[in-house]
């Protein structure tokens, strides 16, 4: 679907949008059939709740809609999703909240992953936005391509659906693009790719796409693209592996990221690599205690081939540095400790980059796209020695898993600037803007991070 959103002044139901403590004053000043309506369905500009007021001839005259104590953008993905189909525009909206933000709220909110099945309703569409249209439905389509990629199961978005995706967007945007696939990976050296996809019925790859002039600031951006995770030989019970079509949600993150930056037309050199995988179980599949020599040299024990995503993303990660970016980029749904220390909201960020780490923050405040950033601690680095290689893919103790799945990327990433963000990609219970599912997480935080930085020429 695309988001129901439309720049043009078309005749619309109204929108006013309510702070809580605007309510009362607002209320004192309207007709009593207001403060009826609002009574009858207990509202008090509560966020995401909204009432319609209906004019003399039963039709609705407008839409009154809380925001709350603490409003947000995102609170108007509740519109998107509740209102019944016809076109609305917002009439009002409080300071500290933009047109921009309200629309991507909106359009989050009316999102629906329909490629099985049809939805059972029309969604409302949102017009009259003039300048804050542009932005707002690029962010919006954005989202919805890494929320469908994500949603896809498996048996479709395996290594060989994904790489079509990839190639499609690479026709849409103008990039090139080419694939190392199967055995072509050991001979162009990314042995530990291959060895963690090697036994699944669809080959291991390496995707690549370049979008930009060369003459731009390069950026690396390297998404994690398990397309299945059983867990390998270490094998995960099947509560944790219900999800697991989910594992390729940093290459979601990353290829909907790229057609952002291609469409807002960004000053920059784009690198993009995935490296694609399922972990499958069979008689080639790598095992507990194989050592790998990565990319870059380093020999890697294996410790849990479920820790297999850092080992992928380790090849990449090298390649990614030979072309020596200004700044990189990895997103991966890396491991169940970000979950336990921050729950699925909030995406942990690892980077020793300080000026990295502000723009971050700053970024997640103003677009919702909350990131926080955990330490890449030296400390724990001892985690991860070993007798038989100069280090393991997995720690001691089951202690800071993130920070070591960060400590593990930090060994193979550029030297230059480089930010690590575990996403969970996926929305386990519903809030507005946020329906159960897939979804883009750091996405839009990323985007205004490097909106600030490489601004079109």
């Amino acid at each position: 679907m695309t988001p129901p959103l439309s720049a043009a002044a078309i005749n619309a139901i109204p929108i006013h949008a309510l702070r809580a403590d605007e309510w009362s004053a607002w209320l004192a000043e309207r007709p009593p059939l207001i403060a009826q309506t609002a009574s009858l369905h207990d509202f008090r500009a509560q966020a995401g709740k909204h009432i319609l007021i209906q004019a003399s001839d039963g039709t609705v005259d407008r839409v009154v809609f809380g925001l709350g104590d603490k409003p947000s953008g995102m609170v108007f993905g509740a519109l998107g999703k509740d209102l019944p189909a016809g076109d609305y525009r917002i009439d009002f909206l409080p300071g500290g909240l933009t047109l921009t933000q309200a629309a991507i709220g909106f359009a989050l909110g009316a999102y629906a992953f329909t490629h099985f099945k049809e939805r059972k309703k029309s969604p409302p569409r949102l017009v009259g936005l003039e300048a804050a249209f542009e932005p707002a439905d690029r962010i919006a389509r954005a989202v919805y391509l890494a929320r469908d990629l994500v949603n896809l199961p498996a048996n479709v978005m395996g290594p060989d659906g994904l790489q079509a995706q990839s190639e499609a967007l690479a026709q849409r945007i103008g990039a090139s693009f080419s694939a190392i696939v199967g055995d072509a990976l050991l001979d162009q050296n990314y042995p530990m790719i291959h060895a963690v996809g090697r036994a699944a019925k669809q080959s291991p790859r390496l995707l690549h796409l370049a979008w930009g002039p060369t003459n731009a600031p390069r950026v690396a951006l390297i998404g994690k693209g398990v397309t299945f995770d059983s867990g390998g030989l270490d094998i995960k019970p099947d509560s944790a592996m219900r999800l697991m079509k989910k594992d390729m949600g940093g290459a979601a993150n990353v290829l909907a990221l790229t057609q952002a930056i291609a469409e807002a037309k960004l000053h920059l050199h784009l690198d993009v690599w995935i490296p694609v995988v399922e972990n499958a179980i069979g008689a080639d599949a790598f095992r507990p205690g194989d050592v790998l020599i990565a990319r870059n040299g380093l020999s890697v024990e294996v410790d849990n081939t479920d820790a297999e995503g850092r080992l992928i993303l380790a090849d990449a990660l090298t390649r990614a540095g030979e072309d020596s970016p200004e700044l990189t980029l990895d997103f991966a749904t890396l491991t169940g400790a970000a979950r336990v220390a921050l729950g699925q909201d909030l995406t942990p960020l690892f980077t020793d980059d300080e000026a990295l780490a502000a723009d971050f923050a700053e970024a997640g405040r103003d677009t919702g796209d909350m990131v926080w950033r955990l330490p890449l601690w030296d400390g724990y680095e001892a985690e991860m020695d070993c007798q038989a290689a100069d280090m393991k893919n997995a720690g001691d103790t089951g202690q800071a898993g993130a920070i070591l799945g960060g400590l593990f990327l930090r060994r193979f990433a550029p030297k230059s600037a480089w930010a690590h963000l575990d996403c969970y990609c996926w929305t386990l219970r519903e809030r507005p803007g946020r329906p159960t599912g897939g979804d883009a997480q750091g996405l839009r935080a990323a985007l205004a991070v490097l909106e600030k930085r490489y601004r079109p020429a």
